[in-house]
């Protein structure tokens, strides 16, 4: 019996049961937060894609009509809308054969009044309003917005002393209308 060695069990002490306790307590609660993070991102979307309806691909925007008797308004509000869509959405301006849907458009009222005037009565600031009247269509005639037919108000303001024109206030009218219009075509929350 000399040659022969008895190694006793290894008792483990207090500090191995709290590393072994600590480990589990940390498994666990990476196994909980890996839970809620994929149950969190199971109905998240990232991108534009998902504001607007899956269901129409394309669309074709038609000139927009205009009831004023200044020229090409509706033709720029037309490119306006145009460059919108393609720069801010999922859809794809195409032509109305194979189009799913339609943008149709009329500005129903263009002013210009004086804001402000000299003491001679000649304007000094001046504002540009348009209300517009859209909608959005799929290729039976359904409407695709919210509202049937959306009427955007928008005005801008300038001062012919400083430079601006007519022309610069109608553009930033244009171009607040597109914006107002292609939020329009979000899919309401």
């Amino acid at each position: 019996m000399s040659g022969m060695v008895i190694k006793a069990p290894k008792v483990s002490t207090g500090g191995d049961q709290k590393k072994i306790a600590a480990r589990r307590a940390l498994l666990g609660l990476l196994f909980v937060i890996a839970g809620f993070s994929c149950a969190g991102c199971a109905s998240y979307h990232l991108g534009n894609q998902y504001l607007y309806r899956s269901d129409i691909r394309t669309v074709h925007v038609m000139i927009f009509e205009s009831d004023s008797a200044r020229r090409y308004l509706g033709q720029r509000l037309t490119e306006a809308v145009i460059k919108d869509i393609e720069l801010n959405t999922p859809l794809v301006i195409t032509d109305p054969q194979i189009a799913d849907s339609f943008v149709r458009g009329r500005i129903i009222a263009e002013t210009k009044r004086a804001v402000a005037e000299n003491l001679y009565d000649e304007p000094r600031t001046l504002r540009v309003a348009w209300r517009v009247e859209v909608d959005w269509v799929d290729r039976a005639g359904v409407p695709l917005m919210q509202l049937q037919s959306v009427v955007i108000s928008r005005d801008a303001e300038f001062i012919p002393e400083g430079g601006q024109s007519m022309a610069t206030a109608q553009q930033r009218v244009i171009e607040q209308a597109a914006r107002d219009l292609i939020s329009q075509m979000q899919t309401p929350w």
